[in-house]
């Protein structure tokens, strides 16, 4: 898999609950995230996605774009919640082994009346 192929099968992975098997499979021993609700570590993002898919899993992620320079990749999704919709950003940084290293993450809820009629896609 390429880069650009590895995020999207971690988003797909990780967003409809089998976190175990993205954190496995596609993510560094030494990866780090820049989420500002939790601790900065591996094992402190997969337990906080394990357990928001048990409190409220998303019915679908749908990556939208897709942006690959250097050693990072960008992807621009829709995700899909049971009373709400979210655009969200992640910027994946990734090894010479093309493993997940670093991850950022920006999220927007999608408001329904919106005065913008381009959307957020």
């Amino acid at each position: 898999m390429n880069r650009k192929e590895i995020a999207n099968e971690f988003l797909q992975l990780a967003g409809m609950g089998k976190v175990k098997d993205a954190f496995y499979n596609l993510v560094s021993e030494d990866f780090i995230h820049h989420n500002q609700y939790f601790e900065g570590t591996k094992e402190a993002l997969q337990k906080a996605m394990e357990e928001a898919h048990l409190e409220a899993p998303n019915r679908s992620v749908e990556v939208k774009n897709t942006f690959e320079e250097l050693d990072k990749v960008i992807t621009h999704s829709l995700v899909c919640k049971e009373n709400m919709d979210i655009a969200v950003v992640h910027i994946f940084k990734f090894n010479a082994a093309n493993k997940i290293t670093e991850l950022w993450d920006l999220g927007q809820v999608i408001e329904k009346d919106s005065p913008n009629k381009n959307g957020l896609f």
